[in-house]
């Protein structure tokens, strides 16, 4: 575990649950700020969490909020500086509290690339909580993206054994896995779960079928869940598009979106899926439009992605002079993009 910007080993195998959270309460610029971050709304909770540290609401909880906030922002150096705030505010002894904290900085740490550290960090969580299925998740994401597949399998087995959520659990290593390369054992979970599992959601069914690009079936369950789910709908409507896209029919996805953006206008990643269909359509003008009210919503978790679009674009509009100026100022942002820096040497020539 982490504490004052060292990492330590140990120190929270023998918990005294009376130093966990006594003497930490909740302002109300600490609750309003995550509130806010329940709402994705960053910006507000951001204003709410540094109201609270000038206010001398408590230090520890206001910088956890503000590292949390930076997390969901993808802004993972201030997350990291926040997390460790947080933790130099802490008390003598480290408790729940301050795991949680080194669990979300170990997610940060993951995030941005410092694997090592990371790992580390997540080798001291589970040593004081041999039941940590974030922890063993994560730590499993990384030795499988370092090339230590066995290490990866066991990580993500002991993960699935003590997740709250299993069928979420098992659909995230599936993604792991595929994208570095094992999507046949990531596939192996997923089958497992349909000829086992009585009691997945339509939801649940239709990603898995897919990933398992059945969408016929996929296009069914998620059908339902659209008409079941209450919270969370954008997830579904994001899958239900792409099966449609996957089926051939990206203008009846781009109208899934369209319906889905009337009633939720904060929710960037529809709005770069509805980008893509519309670049799929050959309709730039209209992709263009997507892609700059999803930036001007400010999701900093979706910047880099939307910018590149963008630029793609602007390409297709023929506004080669508009997309030369955008990859400029992207590859100063972006200088290890290297797909982003073949493209601009491609619009060098145009």
């Amino acid at each position: 575990m982490r504490k004052n910007k060292g990492i330590f080993v140990g120190v929270l195998t023998a918990l005294v649950l009376t130093a966990t959270g006594c003497g930490h309460k909740e302002g109300e610029n600490i609750q309003a700020g995550f509130a806010a971050v329940e709402q994705s709304d960053y910006a507000k909770a951001m204003q709410c969490f540094e109201q609270a540290v000038v206010s001398g609401e408590d230090l520890e909880l206001s910088y956890r909020g503000m590292g949390i906030t930076y997390l969901g922002m993808a802004d993972y150096d201030n997350a990291i500086n926040a997390f460790e705030k947080a933790l130099d505010n802490g008390g003598i002894f480290a408790g729940d509290l301050e795991r949680d904290i080194n669990f979300y900085m170990a997610t940060a740490l993951y995030k941005n690339g410092q694997l090592q550290e990371a790992e580390e960090l997540f080798d001291a969580i589970i040593d004081s909580d041999k039941k940590n299925a974030g922890a063993y998740y994560l730590r499993g994401s990384i030795q499988i993206a370092s090339g230590d597949y066995e290490g990866g399998i066991y990580n993500f087995e002991k993960a699935m054994e003590y997740a709250d959520d299993t069928h979420a659990m098992k659909i995230d290593i599936y993604e792991v896995l595929a994208e570095n390369g094992y999507e046949d054992k990531g596939r192996e979970y997923l089958v497992q779960m349909l000829d086992e599992e009585k009691n997945l959601s339509d939801y649940e069914q239709g990603v898995i079928y897919f990933y398992l690009e059945d969408y016929d079936n996929a296009r069914n369950h998620l059908e339902i869940a659209k008409q079941s789910v209450k919270k969370e709908k954008g997830k579904v409507v994001y899958m239900l598009g792409r099966t449609y896209e996957q089926l051939g029919d990206s203008n009846y996805a781009g109208v899934l979106y369209s319906e889905y953006l009337e009633e939720n206008p904060e929710d960037a990643l529809i709005y770069n899926q509805l980008g893509l269909c519309k670049l799929e359509a050959e309709d730039a003008d209209a992709a263009i439009h997507a892609f700059e009210a999803a930036l001007n919503l400010g999701d900093s978790s979706m910047t880099q992605t939307l910018k590149y679009n963008q630029i793609v674009a602007y390409e297709e509009a023929g506004d080669f002079t508009k997309a030369k100026s955008l990859m400029d100022a992207y590859i100063m942002a972006y200088p290890d993009d290297e797909k982003a820096l073949r493209e601009a040497e491609f619009l060098k020539t145009r």
